[in-house]
């Protein structure tokens, strides 16, 4: 297949001890490893010996509503992410290390300071996921009885993003002297008070971390809503995302990129990386049996309970092999809008029961799973990047480690020989890997523009 020189980007998706929601009962996953450091550990560095850009790291402060399912028949729990990447920078030279955290739940000045530490930690490798936060129940978790609508979350994100972002440049690049003949530190003139005044928060700054190695952390986004979109086309250098068909890709990595002229951004200023979950097998029956056996594990209320929760609607009320029942529009759901829209277009597209769409789901949770040998999952990945359907993936390894390691030894020299990915790190921070440049500092940006 024709290509051009253009290489694909990939993140290595931790999530618990694999994405699919059965994994940790599937016979080959080391479910025992999920609060040991040696799990992530082996995750990371063989995710290096692939060359992924970056692993990531999701995140969510709350456990499902429905602790009777979620807890007694599916893993909920997850390690802490900025504890977790802070570990796995000191057993890592190269691979990217991105985290997920709320801006609904946190506060700006905590994260810009989280996420310059493990940049200078990690010599210039971080990244941070900044979401919104879906699920309503997280609210009760600190002290708020209502969660905010979806709107106002993303007006909050945009301002939350603005502090952080100013916080991290507050700090001039040559700020530092660290001269002990003349006993000068810094050059004061050269740390800068943000003095932000906004609608949610009043931060005066400046930073207590000096300007780190890629200048800022790189800034990760996953919102796919028509307003997640604008936020991204404004702040976002990576966007994770899940769809199933090439098409609805292609119409997603336009709209989203087509946004950025506005906010004076060029396309390649941004990178997509939808998820796929790949189930592996040296020929494609196996493969397929493999994801049968997964399928198999997964127990019926868990897989109902869980498509449930994204649709907003008690689904054990109708009839398993009946038809999906009419649901709102988007527009009227607080929750996740795009996930949420992308479960009902399947549903409604294939024509899919409730029993189908379930077993669609618990694997990837709406993410594309491809299940087939090595080349054909590495034509599958191909296809959608030559044809304008994104940057990369997000690659999400339905069991560990083996789910991993498989990818890493059979699909990658694949890749590799097809010229679509990197033999080998031509770079040492993240920003390198994935192509972006160092942001302009705000303040020097601004001291121009006053000299102009």
């Amino acid at each position: 297949m024709a290509h051009t020189q253009r290489q694909l980007h990939l993140g290595a998706f931790v999530y618990g001890v694999g994405h699919h929601i059965a994994a940790w009962r599937y016979p080959e996953t080391n479910t025992q490893g999920l609060f040991t450091f040696d799990f992530y550990k082996r995750f990371a560095q063989t995710a290096e010996r692939g060359k992924f850009d970056m692993i990531f790291i999701e995140d969510i402060p709350a456990l499902p509503e429905h602790l009777e399912t979620s807890v007694q028949y599916t893993v909920p729990v997850r390690a802490e992410p900025l504890t977790l990447l802070s570990g796995l920078a000191s057993v890592t030279s190269r691979i990217g290390l991105a985290g997920t955290v709320s801006t609904t739940y946190s506060e700006p000045y905590h994260v810009a300071r989280k996420f310059a530490s493990l940049d200078h930690l990690s010599r210039g490798r971080a990244a941070w996921n900044a979401v919104t936060t879906s699920m309503e129940i997280t609210s009760q978790n600190f002290g708020q009885d209502h969660h905010l609508d979806h709107s106002v979350r993303y007006e909050r994100a945009e301002e939350f993003v603005e502090v952080v972002t100013s916080l991290w440049d507050s700090w001039e690049e040559d700020a530092l002297h660290i001269d002990k003949a003349s006993g000068l530190f810094a050059d004061a003139d050269k740390v800068h008070a943000i003095d932000h005044r906004g609608r949610f928060f009043n931060v005066k700054g400046p930073l207590s971390v000096p300007r780190t190695p890629q200048g800022r952390p790189v800034l990760v986004q996953a919102g796919s809503s028509d307003t997640g979109q604008n936020f991204a086309a404004k702040t976002a250098e990576v966007v994770f995302t899940a769809w199933q068909t090439l098409e609805e890709a292609q119409a997603f990595y336009d709209s989203l990129k087509g946004r950025m002229e506005r906010y004076g951004r060029s396309r390649d200023q941004l990178k997509i990386l939808p998820g796929v979950l790949p189930v592996i097998g040296s020929r494609e029956r196996e493969a397929k049996e493999k994801e049968a056996q997964l399928q198999e594990l997964v127990l019926p209320e868990v897989g109902l309970s869980m498509v449930s929760r994204t649709l907003r609607i008690d689904l054990s009320a109708y009839p398993l092999d009946g038809p999906v029942p009419d649901l709102p529009d988007a527009a009227e759901i607080n929750g996740g809008k795009s996930r949420y829209q992308l479960l009902v277009d399947m549903a409604r597209r294939e024509q899919l029961t409730i029993r189908q769409l379930v077993a669609r789901v618990t694997g990837a949770r709406g993410h594309k799973t491809i299940s087939g040998t090595p080349e054909q999952i590495a034509g599958h990945l191909e296809s959608w990047f030559v044809n304008g359907g994104c940057d990369g993936f997000n690659i999400m390894p339905p069991y560990l480690p083996g789910g991993l390691d498989e990818f890493v030894e059979q699909v990658i020299p694949i890749l590799q020989a097809r010229g679509l990915y990197r033999t080998e790190y031509s770079g040492t921070t993240l920003r390198e890997h994935l192509g972006l440049s160092v942001p302009d500092n705000k303040f020097l940006l601004k001291a121009r523009h006053q000299h102009a």
